[in-house]
C-alpha cells in the first residue's frame, strides 16, 4: 500500500480595507493581489466592523508585485458598476468583484453577459446603491437648531449602504449657503459654510423633533399633491413608510389619499370651467394673477408679480419666475440675477427703462429649508397654464421685439420646449408678426466659475448686443 500523500493548502490572505467604502483601496490591493496570481479562492476581504477572519487568524503577509508583473484587464463597464457596488453593505461584496476581475483577465467580455452569475450580482447591489443615494437626496428634511454660531440646520437620515460620504458633495452643492449637519447610524456630515467635515454614528435622539418651518412644508405638499396621479403602490414604492418618520409632509398623506375622489371630481369639474374674458389692461392682470389658484404654485405662501416697464414697449424681455427678492419686492429681476441682466443691458446700450421686464411664471416656486425658500423651477404644465398670463400681457404691450431668458420663457413664448443651445442668436417670427430672441437666463452666469463663466458671459453680451442692434434697425 501507498502511503498517503499530505494535502497541500494555498497560501491564505486576509485583506483589511481602512473604510467599508473606500473603492480605490480596495482597487490598489486587488490590482497587486492579481499581478501576484493570487486566485479569488485564496483572499478574505475584511472591512471596519467586519466579522474578521473565517479562518480566525490574520493571514499570510500580502505579496508585493515585482516590476514585470502583467498589467490587469479591465474595462468601463466593470469600473463603473464597481464604484457603486464597493458602497453596498453586503459584506461579499469586495469578494464578487476580486472574482469577477479575476475573471476578466481570461475572459474580456465576460461583462458584456448580462445572465452571468457574477455580473448579475454587481449590478443587483450597485443598482441598490443608486435606489439609496437617490432616496437620500429626496428625503433628507432638515430641522432649524441654534447653537452658539447661530443656526445651524440638522437631519436624520438611516441609510441602507455606505453612500454618506458619496453624498456629500450633492448636499454641499446643493446648500452652500447653509450650516447644516447630516447625522445618521452610520456616520455624520458636518458643513460650516466653507469645510465639509466628518462625524461618529449618531442616534435619532441626536437629531431635533421639529420647527415652525415644517408648517411650510405640509402646505407645499398639499398644495402639489395630485390626486388624478394617485397610485397608492407607486407612492410606497418610491417613497417607502420607513422613511416617512424624517418627513414632515408626509403626515398628511392618509388624509389626502383618503380625499383623493373627491378632490379629483373636482378637479375635473374645475376644467370645464370658463375662466371668461381675460383682463384689457396691465392693471387688471395684475389684480386677476393676485387671485389666481389655476396651478399648485399660486397656493403657496408667496405674492404673484407682476411685469413692469413702459405699456407700450418696444422691447419685452421674459424670464423664468420671479424669484426669493422679486417675491419679496413685488417686482421682476431685482434680484442678484436681476442686477447682471442690469450690467449687460447697459452694455448693449439697452435702457431698462424702456423694456417690459416680465416672467413666464407670475408666482415663485420654492421649496422650504428650515427659514430659507429655495428656488424650484416650474414645470412644464405649470408654464403653460400662466401662459394666459404672458399672452394678455403681450396682446397689450404689443412689442416688437422679445427676449426669452431661459428655456422656461422661451417655452411660455412658443409653448414648446426648446434648445437653447440650437435657437438662440437668431430671431424666431411669431404670429402676431413679433420677433423672438433666445438666450440664457442671467441666473445661469451666477452659478457659473472661472473661464466657463467668462465664455458664457461673453456670449450672453453678443446676444444682448445683437438684440440692440435689431431694435435699432425696427427703428430705422
Amino acid at each position: 500500500m501507498s502511503a498517503v500523500q499530505p494535502i497541500r493548502h494555498a497560501v491564505h490572505y486576509v485583506v483589511s480595507l481602512p473604510e467599508p467604502d473606500d473603492f480605490e483601496a480596495w482597487r490598489d490591493r486587488a490590482r497587486a493581489l492579481m499581478q501576484c496570481g493570487i486566485s479569488p479562492d485564496q483572499v478574505e476581504w475584511s472591512e471596519p466592523g467586519g466579522s474578521g477572519s473565517l479562518f480566525g487568524q490574520a493571514g499570510a503577509e500580502l505579496p508585493v508585485p515585482d516590476a514585470t508583473a502583467p498589467w490587469v484587464r479591465t474595462s468601463r463597464a466593470f469600473i463603473e458598476l464597481a464604484q457603486n457596488a464597493t458602497l453596498h453593505s453586503d459584506l461579499d461584496r469586495f469578494a464578487v468583484l476580486y472574482r469577477l476581475l479575476w475573471r476578466l483577465q481570461g475572459d474580456p467580455g465576460v461583462m458584456e453577459d448580462r445572465a452571468d452569475r457574477d455580473v448579475r450580482r454587481i449590478d443587483e447591489l450597485a443598482r441598490n446603491v443608486r435606489r439609496d443615494i437617490h432616496k437620500m437626496c429626496a428625503f433628507v428634511r432638515f430641522r432649524s437648531v441654534e447653537d452658539e454660531e447661530g443656526e445651524r440646520y440638522v437631519a436624520w437620515f438611516e441609510p441602507e449602504h455606505h453612500i454618506l460620504r458619496a453624498n456629500a458633495g450633492f448636499f454641499v452643492r446643493r446648500f452652500t449657503q447653509m450650516r447644516w449637519s447630516i447625522l445618521t447610524p452610520k456616520g455624520s456630515l458636518h458643513w460650516d459654510g466653507e469645510t465639509l467635515g466628518e462625524g461618529p454614528p449618531a442616534q435619532r435622539s441626536d437629531a431635533p423633533a421639529g420647527d415652525p418651518a415644517e408648517a411650510l412644508w405640509r402646505k407645499y405638499y398639499a398644495s402639489i399633491f395630485n390626486p388624478a396621479r394617485l397610485k397608492v403602490g407607486a407612492m410606497l414604492k418610491e417613497m417607502p413608510r420607513k422613511y416617512w418618520k424624517n418627513m414632515p409632509e408626509t403626515a398628511l398623506i392618509p388624509e389626502l389619499v383618503a380625499g383623493a375622489q373627491a378632490r379629483e371630481s373636482a378637479m375635473v369639474e374645475a376644467g370645464t370651467v370658463d375662466y371668461g374674458e381675460r383682463p384689457k389692461s396691465l392693471a387688471g392682470i395684475d389684480e386677476a394673477i393676485h387671485a389666481c389658484r389655476r396651478c399648485p404654485i399660486g397656493f403657496l405662501d408667496n405674492t404673484a408679480v407682476m411685469g413692469e416697464g413702459p405699456r407700450k414697449a418696444e422691447l419685452m424681455i421674459v424670464g423664468e419666475q420671479p424669484g426669493d427678492q422679486e417675491d419679496l419686492a413685488g417686482r421682476p429681476f431685482v434680484g442678484p440675477a436681476g442686477k447682471v441682466l442690469d450690467a449687460h443691458l447697459e452694455r448693449a446700450g439697452i435702457d431698462r427703462r424702456q423694456v417690459y421686464l416680465t416672467n413666464a411664471v407670475k408666482h415663485f416656486k420654492y421649496v422650504p429649508r428650515g427659514k430659507r425658500r429655495l428656488h424650484q423651477s416650474p414645470t412644464a404644465k405649470e408654464i403653460d397654464i400662466c401662459r394666459w398670463w404672458l399672452e394678455g400681457e403681450r396682446a397689450i404691450v404689443k412689442p416688437k421685439l422679445l427676449l426669452a431668458l431661459g428655456s422656461s420663457a422661451a417655452r411660455g413664448l412658443l409653448g414648446k420646449t426648446v434648445s437653447i443651445s440650437k435657437v438662440r442668436g437668431q430671431p424666431h417670427a411669431l404670429e402676431d408678426g413679433s420677433e423672438l430672441w433666445v438666450t440664457v437666463h442671467p441666473s445661469y452666469l451666477l452659478r457659473l466659475r472661472d473661464e466657463a463663466k467668462d465664455e458664457q458671459e461673453r456670449l450672453f453680451q453678443v446676444d444682448l448686443a445683437a438684440v440692440a442692434e435689431r431694435l435699432a434697425e425696427m427703428a430705422g
